[in-house]
């Protein structure tokens, strides 16, 4: 097992490196507070059970030009001690357990660790103390890696400044790694640059950086699989509305309600997935409200603001004499009548529901709902699924949107699972006495999960 230190100045984001490490958006404080972190905190990283990797959270270091000018008149003269020997004589001092309380159990982490990451705040200028730090931190005799924190800060960054600075102090091995917004490809650039420096246990990194690929690659996977989930259960789910008013009302309040928690049942096991808090994804565009989507699935301005094709199967129903409540908002109520048989409801054809329709002549009408949502509803969770892939454990913020340009859900066909599953109502948890695992359901939801999975079309 390695054993790394996690040291640096106070506040640049040591704590905040090790939740997105270790996927915890628990694990110690983050605050913008100085000197959050008093105490040293592990974690460990394990593939199969075995552990591979310990990670140590230290304090901050707050007064090094005055510890190192202490180091510099704590030696004798004629003394030649190298910088461990130095480094231990200090631990041993008074002034190490008052004076440089903090800095103290840094440097006796480090020593009792197989290598440090120095982690720099890319937004700060270059100042005389952090020369100071990294001088002292080198008398421990381990091996630094720098790592450039917060490098897609949108207020800029001064990592040219810092490359410069750490090249003259002899630091060549530097890696860029942001814990909010962390880069696809960061952990493994991290781990490679750590083996750069600790070349016999590469073969230990590699493990790691293989479990943690595949690993990201599985939660991707698992994600689409749940949106698929969410789309077929709403793409099947159809109710039979006897045709009276208030009977209509509340059964539409009813679907509009059901088909609402289910999004976000949806949202909650997204983000369970990703080991991210329930509050942490809040737009602008699509605002949580207690703790559900804001913006209304069933609002027409909705569903136009965002670019999906509203109102052609509801317009054709409505033509065709069919009944369709156009205010019925992303909901079709089909007249029990084989010509207006869901009409404005997005069904591929009335063909799948002749037979059933033709025995609902005597007052019934038919609730299913429109392919817009379904356009909505997968715009949305796309966005959240791609932005939780994205995100690093130390975001505080919540996650903004921007209005999504993905042609193919807001104008072109629907994927031929969700038409199909509009034949089968027994494929939807939302319709009494659901068949979830027949084959052909679990069939058109790896197709539907694969499909989700493809790249946005501008």
């Amino acid at each position: 097992m390695i054993k790394l230190a996690v040291v640096g100045h106070t506040n640049v984001g040591k704590t905040s490196l090790l939740r997105t490490l270790t996927r915890d958006a628990g694990f110690g404080e983050v605050s913008h507070r100085p000197s959050t972190t008093r105490h040293i905190e592990g974690a460990r990283l394990s593939v199969d059970g075995e552990a591979l990797l310990e990670l140590y959270d230290t304090p901050g270091l707050e007064d090094a030009i005055s510890l190192l000018d202490y180091l510099e008149r704590q030696e004798q003269p004629g003394e030649r001690l190298d910088g461990p020997a130095r480094i231990e004589l200090f631990l041993k001092s008074s002034e190490a357990r008052h004076r440089f309380e903090q800095e103290a159990k840094v440097l006796r982490q480090l020593l009792a660790s197989d290598a440090g990451l120095y982690i720099i705040d890319a937004r700060e200028p270059v100042l005389a103390k952090y020369r100071d730090e990294l001088e002292i931190l080198a008398m421990c005799g381990k091996p630094l890696l720098p790592v450039l924190n917060f490098v897609a800060s949108a207020n800029g960054t001064r990592e040219n400044e810092w490359r410069e600075a750490m090249s003259r102090l002899g630091l060549h091995a530097m890696v860029r790694f942001d814990s909010v917004a962390p880069p696809q490809d960061g952990e493994r650039r991290l781990y490679e640059s750590l083996a750069l420096l600790k070349e016999k246990d590469r073969p230990i990194l590699e493990r790691l950086i293989f479990d943690q690929e595949a690993q990201n690659a599985g939660r991707l996977q698992a994600g689409a699989r749940l949106i698929a989930e969410l789309l077929i259960d709403v793409a099947a789910c159809r109710r039979s509305v006897v045709a009276e008013q208030e009977v209509e009302r509340t059964a539409i309040r009813d679907l509009h309600d059901a088909v609402r928690s289910r999004e976000q049942r949806c949202v909650e096991a997204l983000l369970r997935l990703y080991a991210f808090r329930p509050g942490d994804a809040t737009t602008d565009d699509l605002p949580l409200l207690n703790g559900r989507w804001g913006n209304d699935l069933f609002n027409p301005e909705t569903l136009k603001q965002l670019g999906v094709r509203v109102g052609s199967g509801m317009a054709a129903g409505a033509a065709a004499g069919a009944g369709v409540d156009l205010f019925v908002g992303g909901l079709t109520l089909g007249a029990a009548t084989l010509i207006g048989a869901l009409a404005g409801g997005g069904a591929q054809t009335a063909r799948h529901y002749g037979n059933r329709l033709l025995g609902k002549f005597k007052g019934k009408r038919e609730l299913t709902v429109d392919e817009a949502v379904l356009r909505l509803l997968a715009l949305r969770q796309r966005q959240l699924l791609a932005a939780l892939t994205a995100r690093g454990h130390a975001a505080q913020q919540t996650i903004k949107f921007d209005a999504p340009t993905d042609k193919s859900w807001q104008q072109g066909k629907l994927p031929a699972p969700l038409n199909h599953a509009r034949a089968h109502p027994e494929w939807s948890s939302l319709n009494p006495r659901p068949k979830l695992e027949q084959s052909e359901r679990q069939q058109e939801l790896e197709s539907l999960a694969a499909y989700l999975l493809k790249p946005a079309k501008e």
